[in-house]
């Protein structure tokens, strides 16, 4: 395709999520009923995606411990979501500032980080609506984040918007429907579902574009180093603070849910379309596969 050809495209495609955008889109403040009592019989996340389901320290646990572990664990999530969504917006803020202002395509990113905003808000007031402390970034941790959006350019910013995006999205929609979930957060879940949607594809649709175009150098390049994300997401689905929290012994839990083969199966299933989308596209390379693999996304 040519210069002028790739640029018409992404234009059609950002007029078209810009259309979605006015027809499906949420303010939280007001489509959330955030004063709606909590249902004491509920989990706050289903029991398939819990680290520990299943596990010797889950049979152990009363219902009342493994709702707590629920809280907690959509806690360090929420608090992760709004760490990415953060890193995204300055990545994409940045992208900008070599795009044409009057386009589309720019007008959609503008769009979306908007909606991102409005997703911090949200996952920030569920997380106090919840009664749990955020998880903060600390250390290594917040240098970590902080310099990330100056070391991810060019198609790395598309990938790694889809790795942040699309393992969560595919557990959120497994999940939504399911009886034994907490309505607050069932609610939440389908508004960001919805909305993750037209951010996948817009994504999805410029690396698919420019995949094509990259030297070879950049392919492997982002092919390969994007396999650093395996162990970050595993290590981020464990954290032993939130089994601390939850009264366990977090070095303990965190083994069991290493090792724990119905969480490694939510796992796989998170990662399963966007693998498979990045195979198609020339993305994942040898480095990068080890690693998913090693870490449990790829069976």
């Amino acid at each position: 395709m040519t210069e002028n050809g790739n640029v018409a495209t992404r234009e059609k495609v950002a007029e078209r999520l810009l259309s979605g955008s006015v027809k499906r889109s949420y303010e939280p403040a007001v489509d959330i009923d955030w004063d709606a009592p909590l249902d004491e019989n509920k989990l706050f996340l289903p029991e398939q995606v819990i680290s520990l389901y299943g596990t010797p320290l889950w049979e152990r646990m009363s219902h009342a411990q493994r709702r707590e572990l629920s809280r907690q664990e959509l806690a360090n999530v929420l608090s992760a979501g709004i760490w990415f969504e953060n890193v995204l917006n300055r990545m994409l803020l940045r992208e900008l500032l070599a795009e044409d202002p009057t386009g589309r395509h720019a007008h959609y990113a503008l769009t979306e980080m908007g909606d991102e905003c409005r997703h911090m808000v949200m996952f920030g007031r569920l997380i106090d609506r919840i009664g749990v402390r955020p998880y903060r970034l600390r250390g290594l941790g917040l240098l970590g984040v902080t310099a990330l959006p100056a070391a991810i350019r060019r198609s790395f910013v598309w990938v790694a918007a889809l790795i942040g995006e699309e393992i969560f999205d595919a557990l959120q929609r497994r999940m939504v429907d399911a009886p034994e979930l907490e309505p607050l957060v069932s609610r939440m879940m389908r508004i960001h579902v919805t909305e993750e949607a037209r951010h996948i594809r817009f994504a999805r649709e410029a690396l698919a574009r420019t995949a094509p175009l990259m030297s070879r150098w950049e392919r492997e390049y982002t092919g390969n180093l994007m396999g650093i994300g395996a162990p970050l997401f595993a290590a981020l689905f464990t954290n032993r603070h939130m089994y601390a929290r939850a009264g366990l012994d977090g070095k303990e839990a965190k083994n069991q849910a290493l090792n724990n083969p119905h969480f490694a199966e939510a796992r796989r299933y998170g990662f399963a379309d966007l693998g498979n989308f990045l195979e198609s596209v020339g993305m994942m390379r040898p480095a990068a596969r080890y690693m998913w693999k090693r870490w449990g996304f790829i069976a």
